[in-house]
């Protein structure tokens, strides 16, 4: 097949940019004749963080067969990309933020008209975790215009559903795991050390985190990740307030990959301590460093991971639970356990499950 992609891609940073780079690299492999659309401009002028991986320092191969025309500001520009592709057997568009890709979207899909190619709709998250005035409206107008929605999660699948009459695939996430993991951690050796990892927002909880520390003794952890706006003054106050300066470091901005394997290295347990979340891939990826997870039952995860075996669940935004879970993985002989279960990588398996249910002739 012919296949046109559109979204965000490497250097982009992110794990968007990542799995969107992976998803072309898989087509090709499959035998597909793959070209990548992506932005220029991704964002406005106010987006508050830093939107690429050094150019000295590549996470992944780029893809080559890729086009940076798209901007936000330029109407005149999609609607040309657009043209272009009316030939095309398949469009591939790549969804997570509907006030910015909604317009975008929109204007292309109108332009390639309801006899053009199959076109399906890739989200990440159907709706932002910070919903504005518009969103809904552009969300329900992209998802009735395409002719399937991706989705990763059964949560996410509900929400698509109630929005339009478009049909949903709910797939799993193929995981594209940055910085070479490898197992090489001893299921003996505990730090008393637990890390959280990832772009630090208000649904990630990590407020939460803070206070679950605070109900705990004798364990330390790190927070690293880009930290926007007011969030690191926000989360070193509460530390201060908390009593936590000597147990809590807080690593702002963005990790690069080779940087990620020493974070796990020393820890016991990624703490995932979501308010909300759609699918998230930092689970396979603390796996894939033999580090069990602590985490919220939130989007995917409660689908994915098996409480008990290789993880341990909590009830959201929830501090208490949270210390409790904490609690419970020090107690004696539980840590090695979840340890000597973790499940090993299916990445190759779930990229073929992945390309199979995008190129399906029928969708």
């Amino acid at each position: 097949m012919k296949i046109a992609i559109i979204g965000p891609t490497h250097p982009y940073k992110g794990g968007i940019a990542q799995h969107t780079t992976e998803l072309a690299h898989r087509l090709v492999r499959a035998g597909h004749d793959v070209e990548v659309i992506s932005w220029r401009n991704q964002y406005p002028f106010f987006y508050p963080g830093v939107q690429f991986v050094p150019a000295d320092k590549p996470e992944l191969e780029p893809f080559a067969n890729t086009r940076r025309v798209l901007s936000w500001k330029n109407p005149i520009g999609w609607w040309q990309c657009a043209r272009r592709l009316k030939h095309y057997d398949e469009v591939i568009f790549v969804w997570w933020v509907p006030s910015i890709q909604g317009p975008v979207y929109l204007n292309m899909l109108r332009t390639l008209g309801k006899n053009g190619p199959t076109t399906v709709l890739i989200c990440h998250n159907v709706l932002q975790h910070a919903v504005g005035p518009v969103d809904e409206r552009l969300a329900r107008s992209v998802l009735n215009r395409v002719d399937t929605v991706v989705v990763h999660s059964e949560a996410q699948a509900a929400l698509a559903q109630s929005l339009s009459h478009t049909p949903v695939v709910t797939l799993k996430m193929a995981a594209h795991l940055p910085g070479n993991p490898s197992r090489s951690k001893p299921h003996s050796k505990l730090y008393r050390h637990l890390l959280f990892f990832g772009l630090v927002r208000h649904y990630k909880g990590v407020d939460r985190l803070l206070e679950a520390m605070a109900d705990v003794s004798d364990i330390t952890l790190t927070v690293a990740g880009e930290m926007w706006g007011k969030n690191k003054d926000e989360l070193m106050e509460l530390a201060h307030k908390l009593k936590l300066e000597k147990r809590v470091t807080l690593r702002p901005g963005y990790v690069p990959a080779e940087a990620i394997a020493h974070l796990f290295a020393d820890a016991d347990a990624l703490v995932l301590p979501y308010r909300s979340g759609t699918a998230t891939q930092n689970a396979d990826l603390a796996f894939a460093h033999g580090v069990p997870v602590i985490a919220t039952r939130v989007g995917s995860i409660p689908d994915r991971l098996h409480d008990g075996v290789d993880c341990l669940l909590c009830e959201p935004d929830d501090a208490t639970a949270l210390a409790a879970a904490i609690h419970h993985f020090y107690e004696p002989g539980v840590a090695r356990e979840l340890s000597r279960h973790l499940p090993a990588t299916t990445a190759d398996h779930d990229w073929q499950m992945y390309i199979q249910a995008l190129t399906q002739s029928d969708h």
